[in-house]
């Protein structure tokens, strides 16, 4: 039988209780933000612990990863920056392999990258896809929408 770490939506200002294990919370908590905030690997994040004196293996990160590392995610997203209420929605054409492929990309007034979708067909549904993504990964509508063709406002504030 399979174990799942059991995961609830904890609010982002709960305290972690870092009780039991050998390495003080500072260490821990560092560890865990450097592998989600940044394009690191395991192994990567061991270094550069070790680089300042902490001597643990990429497997203790991973399992302080498993543990601690959606309270931690949950309090990077909450003190990023809030996503801008103006989209621009960008279609161009890439090679790659030599076939012809679509990039749809979402970039909020701030130049954020909200998100980036490739695919090898051109038509409707691709834009709804990337649209569908964006509302559920951002749970909100954008005050205006910014295309190629030109500008959509979508909702009622003159701003």
């Amino acid at each position: 039988m399979k174990r799942t770490a059991l995961q609830y939506n904890a609010p982002a200002n709960d305290v972690i209780s870092y009780s039991g294990y050998r390495f003080p919370p500072d260490v821990i908590s560092y560890a865990v933000w450097l592998y989600y905030r940044f394009p690191l690997s395991l192994r990567m994040v061991e270094e550069l612990l070790a680089a300042r004196g902490s001597e643990l293996t990429y497997e203790t990160v991973r399992r302080w990863s498993v543990k601690f590392g959606l309270c931690i995610a949950q309090r990077i997203r909450s003190t990023a920056l809030a996503k801008g209420d103006k989209w621009h929605l960008d279609e161009v054409v890439v090679t790659i392999n030599g076939k012809k492929h679509w990039l749809w990309r979402a970039v909020d007034q701030h130049g954020a990258v909200l998100d980036v979708l490739v695919q090898s067909r051109r038509d409707r549904h691709a834009a709804g896809r990337l649209m569908r993504k964006l509302l559920k990964k951002h749970g909100r509508s954008p005050r205006v929408l910014i295309t190629d063709k030109g500008t959509v406002r979508l909702t009622g504030s003159r701003r």
